[in-house]
């Protein structure tokens, strides 16, 4: 006779699994709830219930979650990504090197927030380069997943299951696995599909329209002046030398120099230092050229590039604004709000004048270039909505990076050579 308990375990079992496919409740209290239950009813005794927290392997698994967390939050991946990104042109190019950095550091770090991270350079390099994102987005996640089987902490299932492998002796005399034991199969792997993808993705994959392209915020073509930098590489170069009639999503609308405007801009034009550059583009693009090696510089944004933490913001101005019919200048936005305005949305119409002397209406969109807490400090004031963040901007400190980087990799050179074990280690 099938017993009360028997039953209940099938209808918790059969819960988790409607919970989880319709999305019901969040992963986390679907099992909480099914964990409650069992225990209520005498399922599981409460010491039952208290040896998974207890489990040193859960315990690894959360501490290199973490340990991923403090990676992304010091920048130092988005450093290794723009260094070695650089310049990279040609589908394979990328491609190689995308899946040669995501496999080595998926190897040792949380699948989840690396490609979290890494989606960003994918979307804008396939911008740039006219190439559709789903070619590169896949073998962005199968690298991840093979560079997880190269080693023990590489995903979370080589940890629970060594684990219970260890616990429940299913063998007799099995040792538990060390870090590196599973390299032997884990990189032919790596270099299989490494193989496969480099020579047929580009075949196989689908071509896919970009989705995005027709949201509200993607058609929004703003107004951005830029100066060239002293001693930039641009100085002395022809327009068309320099690349800024190729730049992806970016027209070159005008050049401001000594006081007089060059509204047709031939590509034989010699650009010269302090040259004002005036372009129209969209979003992402407009975002990008607030990065330091562009050649480029924000005359607006002054000092603010010094914080440890900055943000390109896009706000709407209110109907009950107090800055409607006022200019910038005037209004003197820079110390009001601890902002640079890099950029002027306007629904059809084109902006001609300066963006310091350009009288704002009810619905312009302004591009901000600001400190980190900008959003959480304005957000009682009347005059303007946050509408998005665009992209973000972190100050890498050397010592930081030194710390985290040095702590870890002694705690899995220590783990594989059995000096300590990984949780002592992390």
């Amino acid at each position: 006779m099938i017993n009360f308990q028997l039953i209940l375990v099938f209808v918790v079992l059969v819960f988790i699994l409607v919970s989880l496919y319709k999305e019901i409740f969040g992963a986390t209290f679907t099992f909480l709830v099914a964990v409650v239950v069992l225990g209520f009813f005498g399922v599981l005794t409460p010491a039952e219930i208290l040896a998974g927290f207890a489990n040193e392997q859960i315990a690894v698994i959360i501490m290199l979650l973490l340990m991923g967390d403090i990676i992304r939050r010091t920048a130092i991946i988005e450093l290794v990504f723009d260094k070695a990104f650089q310049g990279v042109k040609g589908y394979r190019g990328f491609l190689g090197r995308m899946m040669i950095i995501v496999s080595g550091l998926s190897a040792f770090l949380n699948n989840t927030p690396l490609v979290a991270v890494m989606m960003p350079y994918v979307n804008s390099w396939c911008k740039k380069n006219d190439i559709s994102p789903s070619k590169l987005m896949m073998p962005l996640s199968y690298a991840a997943i093979l560079g997880g089987c190269a080693t023990l902490i590489g995903t979370s299932t080589n940890l629970i299951v060594n684990g219970l492998v260890v616990d429940q002796e299913i063998l007799p005399d099995l040792r538990s696995l060390r870090i590196f034991d599973f390299v032997y199969v884990g990189i032919p792997m790596i270099l299989i599909g490494f193989l496969y993808l480099f020579f047929w993705g580009e075949k196989l994959l689908p071509s896919r329209e970009k989705l995005d392209e027709d949201s509200p915020e993607n058609n929004r073509t703003y107004l951005i002046e830029t100066q060239v930098r002293k001693n930039s590489d641009l100085i002395g170069k022809t327009i068309e030398e320099s690349g800024l009639r190729n730049m992806k999503g970016l027209y070159l609308v005008e050049i401001q120099r000594d006081n007089r405007k060059i509204f047709v801009v031939s590509n034989n034009l010699i650009i010269s230092q302090d040259d004002i550059l005036v372009f129209a583009g969209d979003t992402a693009p407009v975002a990008e050229l607030t990065k330091s090696g562009s050649g480029l510089t924000i005359p607006s944004v002054g000092m603010l590039h010094k914080k440890k933490q900055t943000v390109v913001v896009e706000i709407v101005i209110s109907h009950n604004s107090s800055m409607i019919q006022k200019s910038l200048k005037e209004i003197n936005f820079r110390s009001r709000y601890d902002a640079a305005v890099i950029g002027i949305h306007r629904n059809e119409e084109r902006i001609t004048s300066k963006l310091r002397e350009v009288v704002l209406k009810a619905g312009d969109v302004l591009m901000l270039y600001s400190g980190g807490d900008f959003v959480s400090q304005s957000q009682g004031t009347r005059d303007f909505y946050f509408i998005s963040r665009v992209k973000e901007f972190k100050k890498v400190e050397g010592y930081k990076i030194a710390i985290v980087m040095g702590g870890m990799l002694l705690a899995i050179f220590l783990a594989a050579m059995n000096v300590i074990t990984l949780f002592m280690g992390l």
